[in-house]
């Protein structure tokens, strides 16, 4: 073999190598999730993400044959943390809300949502503007759920806001909270657990015709990709079987 034809075989494998490389990179995608919001995303007794939210993650990236990491993040830091490219993706239960479009995009929605306020057994609360007056109501800080108490009862409420639905959950049952105003299915959740066993919901639900989808960096192709994936696992049925093991019903 001549020098020359041997740099040009070099060539080519390092070339080939880098194309290779080039196109790993190119189909890791990094999720992130809050890991603190059951069903949705939680951690388990190994430290392990688990959820609703991690199973549609994992079943979104083998649809598009994508090596995916799904890594916990605060809920308060988490649309900072993408847009700084900590990673490429939020899948955490995320509204696409007009406020949050100017500063990521959205996939289309991966399931619906409503609101639903959540009492004592037994309480004689109406939850309405008057019935609701002087009470002290809580929300999950920077969600839909506070947002509307803010808005639509925070002239009449001692609104309390809990950087997670956890903490939010501990006060009600500790008698802190008349009241906790929470997207249904994850109260829905906590209802059937021993900590939820004395609570019930309280009125009627309250639909603000609330989607949830997958939040990415402005202009990224994800976006697309992501809307194709869900379709194709509502199709196919991949997504009626995570359903089935949350719910009894569907959420899409």
């Amino acid at each position: 073999m001549t020098i020359r034809k041997l740099f040009a075989t070099v060539a080519l494998v390092a070339g080939s190598l880098m194309a290779a490389q080039a196109a790993t990179a190119e189909d890791k995608i990094r999720i992130a999730t809050e890991g603190a919001y059951s069903p949705f995303n939680m951690v388990d007794s190994n430290g392990e993400l688990i959820g609703f939210d991690v199973e549609i993650a994992q079943a979104l990236c083998a649809q598009m044959q994508a090596d995916c990491d799904i890594v916990a993040q605060d809920w308060d830091g988490i649309i900072p943390g993408l847009r700084a490219r900590k990673y490429d993706a939020i899948i955490a239960s995320m509204s696409i809300t007009e406020e949050r479009l100017r500063v990521v995009d959205f996939s289309d929605k991966y399931y619906s949502n409503v609101l639903a306020f959540v009492t004592p057994e037994g309480s004689s609360i109406e939850v309405t503007k008057v019935g609701l007056q002087g009470k002290t109501v809580g929300a999950q800080r920077a969600t839909i759920a506070g947002q509307y108490l803010e808005d639509n009862l925070g002239d009449v409420v001692d609104v309390k806001l809990y950087d997670t639905q956890d903490n939010a959950y501990l006060d009600l049952a500790s008698g802190r909270l008349d009241a906790l105003l929470s997207d249904k299915f994850p109260a829905y959740d906590w209802l059937r657990s021993d900590e939820g066993n004395g609570f019930h919901f309280q009125g009627d639900d309250i639909d603000i015709n609330d989607e949830i989808g997958i939040a990415v960096r402005k202009g990224d192709a994800l976006k697309d990709k992501f809307s194709a994936a869900i379709k194709a696992i509502v199709a196919d049925g991949t997504y009626a079987k995570i359903n089935e093991k949350y719910f009894p019903f569907s959420i899409y």
